[in-house]
This record gives structure tokens, sequence and C-alpha cells, in this order.
């Protein structure tokens, strides 16, 4: 059985998606679009997206009612939506015209409130959440199940906070900040001082400021700064399951992937890439545009606009000429072994030869 498209819609003519979009049409345009999928999982009334030349084979195969991809296809035979830049295209129509309504402002019980709370229009407040004294939401905020905000927290307009999600004292969010379930912002940095062998915490006095249009991953950590701030600024987005230590900063509009850990006080410019399960050591900057590749370790600064892989993370040129050898040194250390072997019996054949080593010493002295 088809799985059913994952967004329904009463219907939306095509002619219509054509022109929120400005995209070219080719073919009839009065199907009725229900629904968006995948090329695989679409049906009659669904529109798919061919986001390259690689998924035309099977679009040929696919059940969707038209297409939306960057230059036409005369064999598919279905309408088709041409736009120079599909992917993006598609979101575009998805949050248009696809995406479920949000449900009606509510505060559901029980929530517990603390004093001086300000709560703006049109918020929804799930059931067992908690927030601090002092604590402001915005206008047409989201607060999901079990969520914990401390006290003096800012939630800006219109962010989305999935269950369980903590925010912890005089944190500030930005507007339109998406924050998935589990995440934990502003928990202490890991600082201690060493003293007669024992381990003395340093007090956590700083905040996490995050800024607008960053989207969180699920059981991402952002530790509070010890003095000032953690900052993640504007339109960055975050996987799962990353570590942000205290006072580092992320610049605008990066990709953290899965698994990344970013230990304290680094620097992380604009629209920087990084791999899962890279590791960043602390105090480095990492330049902006730089991307770093999946399980890197860097240990250095990183220049602006440059690519680094492997650990310790090497320019991407090193790395090219590294891999190989790698690769190849289980055969390159039998060579060597063979190579010993033959020159131990070379020698041992020929017992009255001096070594290398001493036959150089003479050539020197003959020559002085």
């Amino acid at each position: 059985m088809r799985p059913e498209s994952p967004f329904l819609s009463p219907g939306v003519r095509l002619t219509d998606l054509a022109h929120a979009i400005g995209a070219h049409l080719v073919g009839p345009g009065d199907l009725l679009v229900t629904g968006v999928n995948s090329v695989e999982a679409a049906g009659p009334h669904d529109l798919a997206c061919i986001a390259n030349r690689r998924f035309q084979e099977a679009a040929h195969h696919s059940q969707a009612g038209a297409f939306i991809l960057s230059e036409p296809c005369p064999s598919l035979l279905r309408p088709q939506l041409v736009s120079p830049n599909p992917q993006y295209d598609f979101i575009r129509l998805i949050n248009r015209f696809f995406l479920r309504p949000r449900p009606a402002p509510s505060i559901a019980e029980p929530v517990w409130r603390g004093e001086m709370v300000r709560i703006g229009p049109e918020v929804t407040i799930g059931p067992f959440v908690t927030i601090g004294h002092r604590t402001t939401i915005g206008t047409r905020a989201t607060l999901s199940a079990g969520v914990f905000l401390g006290e003096d927290v800012e939630i800006g307009e219109e962010s989305f906070l999935h269950p369980h999600v903590t925010i912890l004292d005089r944190c500030r969010i930005g507007s339109r900040v998406i924050i998935h379930s589990g995440a934990v912002i502003g928990s202490d940095g890991f600082g201690y001082v060493q003293h007669e062998g024992r381990h003395h915490k340093i007090p956590q006095l700083g905040i996490v400021v995050v800024e607008d249009d960053v989207e969180i991953g699920a059981n991402v950590t952002i530790d509070r700064a010890t003095f000032g701030e953690t900052r993640i600024r504007r339109g960055t987005k975050i996987d799962n399951q990353v570590q942000i230590a205290h006072n580092v900063t992320v610049g605008e509009d990066c990709i953290l992937v899965a698994q990344v850990g970013i230990a304290g006080s680094t620097t992380v410019g604009n629209g920087v890439m990084i791999g899962g399960q890279a590791g960043i050591i602390d105090h480095i900057v990492i330049g902006e545009r730089a991307k770093i590749g999946a399980g890197a370790g860097v240990e250095r600064d990183v220049d602006p606009e440059s690519i680094v892989l492997g650990r310790p993370a090497l320019s991407y040129q090193e790395a090219l000429r590294i891999q190989p050898i790698i690769r190849d040194l289980p055969a390159l250390r039998e060579q060597l072994r063979h190579l010993e072997q033959r020159m131990n019996a070379l020698e041992s054949s020929h017992p009255h030869t001096p070594s290398r080593k001493k036959r150089s010493s003479s050539s020197s002295s003959r020559k002085k």
C-alpha cells in the first residue's frame, strides 16, 4: 500500500502553485494538488521534487501527478513546474500551501507559573510546563508539554519549543527559533580548578544567547558562559546531539552536523559548515565559510574559506596526499621488512664488507 502524503491540503491548482513561485508551467495546469511527497512515494495528486538529473529515472516510475525540476523533461509526460532552484521552491510551496495549520492558541493545565511572568498574545502552552519568575514569552510562541523555563528567561516571538526542552536561568532565545526535544540551553560550563589533588568547581555566572531564526536539534547541549555569554548567531542550524561549551561564539548561518563538539572559548565564523562527529579544541578561531570534514580533529585555527579533513585536521590538499599513504602502510611495512632481511643477508654473506656507515666515513676521510 502506498504511504499517504505527509502533508495534506484541500487542494491547490497547479497553475496557482506555478504562479506562487514564478515557475514555468509545462503541461496542463488544472491538476488539483493535495499533497507533496518523495518521488518514490508520491501519488497521483502529489507534487514531487526532482532535485537533479540523477532522479529523473526514478521519476519515470513514479506515480506523482506533477513534478518540480530545473529543466523540462519531455519524456515524463506529466505536468512540470520548471524552476531554477527546485529544492528551494519546493520548500516554499510546502510552507505556503501544505503544512497543517497551527492549533488555536491555548494554555493547558497544569502549568506552573512564577511571579511577574509576562506572556504575549496567541501563545500556546502545553501541559506540565514550568515557567520561572520574571520570564517573558513572546507573541505566538509555543511551549510544548514538559518544557522548563528558569527564572528571567526570554523567549522571542513565534519560537517553538518541542517537548521537554530546558532553558535555564537568564538565557535569551530570539524570534522564530526552533528547539527540538531534550535540548538543554544554559547548563553549567565544564570548569574546575585543581587544588591539593581535588577538583573545585568554577562558578558559571554567564548566560546563553540564541539569536533569531536558529534551529537546535534534539538533545543538544549549549553551556552558559563562565562570564559574559555563549552566543549562537542568527540563522545557524544545529543537528542532534551537538555539544557547545562555555563562551563559544558560533557565527551566522552556520551548519553543525550531529555529534559535533566545540570546546570552550572557540569562535566559529559566519557560514562555517562542520561535519558530523568533528571535535574542535578550545580557544581557537574557525574562519568564515570554512568547511570541516566529518570526524575531523581541529587543533589549531582554520583559515577563512578553507577545507580541513582528518585527525589531526589538515588542509584538503594535504589530506588527499596522506590518505593513500595511510592505506598503503601495511604493504609498505612489509616491503621495509623484506628490505631489512635482504640487507642483513648480504652483510652476512660478506662479513668483511664495511657497513654503509663505515664506507661513508672512509670516503670522507679520503676526501680530506
